[in-house]
């Protein structure tokens, strides 16, 4: 039976832990969190949304539940194992081997929102989380009606040519060692454009959300490039996705507060050319201003983001929703 409880960000949101199968470091959870809908306030829900956070991340954006609420979403986050309220004392942060033991987690909490099920559903999801979300609608074709990718990770910032390069090394490294770090390489520039405490606008929990970031592993970073692999080859997926990106990327050593306007953890560039391989149906807004969470940006940015999202909802909203009603 579900026991959802009380969450760290309060009233109206709860959260459900989802016990999975243990890995080698031992039990894992994910964390399955919820923005509770008052019908007389907030009106009935028109479909459901679940959202995947990014590397080194987790759900605190209250902004971006509260406008899929206004909207008549009912909003849903994911915690991924090892990562925010799902890690534990025993893990290593962030740890996978492979994207696809997400599916896990992911087809858990889809089973969990469609116990109150309001068809259609929108997978939203950032950096990585937008990887593995795209993977999994690729893998699942059946489960969602359109995907929302914020900055999606979809290329390795050398690009196809650094990537073919790097992926042998990496790839004998994961087999050998596969929990190895390698050297520190976030330099805080992207906290500091978010963080209140350096200067943004957010307030988190620096635990789960790291200055510097979770240390990189062998193993991890093996399986977030074969991940780009697949999505080179191409997904095939056939429902409307919108891929939110930056205007610019800065990826450079030296700070710069230039940099509290653009995206500072990925090459959108190459990232809006490989969005093209996602499938047919493929919308790309590139967004002036933007940083590399396109919902944490400027007011007046943010506001361009969900303009550009509401242009796009009712194409799949609406269609789904009729034929949900036909099938009825």
């Amino acid at each position: 039976m579900e026991h959802w409880s009380g969450d760290v960000l309060g009233p109206p949101y709860e959260r459900l832990e989802i016990a999975l199968a243990p890995d080698a470091e031992g039990p894992v959870v994910a964390t399955l969190v919820r923005r509770t809908r008052d019908e007389v306030i907030d009106g009935p829900g028109r479909f459901d949304v679940l959202y995947v956070h990014g590397w080194s991340d987790y759900f605190f954006q209250r902004e971006l539940a509260e406008y899929w609420a206004r909207r008549g979403g009912r909003f849903h986050a994911l915690d991924l194992r090892k990562y925010g309220r799902s890690l534990r004392s025993h893990q290593t942060p962030g740890y996978v081997d492979d994207l696809a033991v997400y599916d896990e987690e992911l087809g858990a909490a889809i089973d969990a929102i469609r116990r109150r099920a309001v068809d259609p559903l929108i997978l939203m999801g950032h950096s990585t989380g937008g990887l593995v979300a795209s993977l999994f609608a690729s893998r699942h074709p059946e489960v969602a009606d359109g995907v929302v990718l914020n900055a999606p990770w979809l290329e390795f910032q050398t690009r196809a040519v650094g990537r073919a390069i790097l992926e042998p090394v990496v790839q004998v490294g994961a087999v050998v060692h596969p929990y190895a770090a390698f050297p520190e390489v976030d330099l805080g520039f992207y906290s500091r454009t978010v963080s209140a405490e350096l200067g943004g606008e957010w307030t988190y929990e620096a635990a789960w959300r790291p200055e510097h970031g979770f240390r990189t592993n062998r193993g991890w970073l093996n399986a977030v490039l074969r991940g780009h692999g697949q999505v080179a080859r191409g997904l095939g997926l056939r429902i409307p996705v919108l891929v939110l990106l930056s205007a610019r990327s800065m990826l450079q050593p030296a700070w710069s507060e230039q940099m509290r306007h653009a995206d500072t953890a990925i090459d959108v560039a190459g990232v809006a050319r490989r969005a093209a391989d996602l499938g047919m149906d493929v919308s790309i807004r590139r967004i002036e201003g933007a940083l590399h969470d396109v919902t944490l940006s400027s007011k007046p940015v943010r506001a361009v983001v969900w303009e550009a999202i509401d242009r796009w909802l009712p194409a799949v909203v609406e269609p789904a929703t009729a034929r949900a009603s036909t099938v009825r």
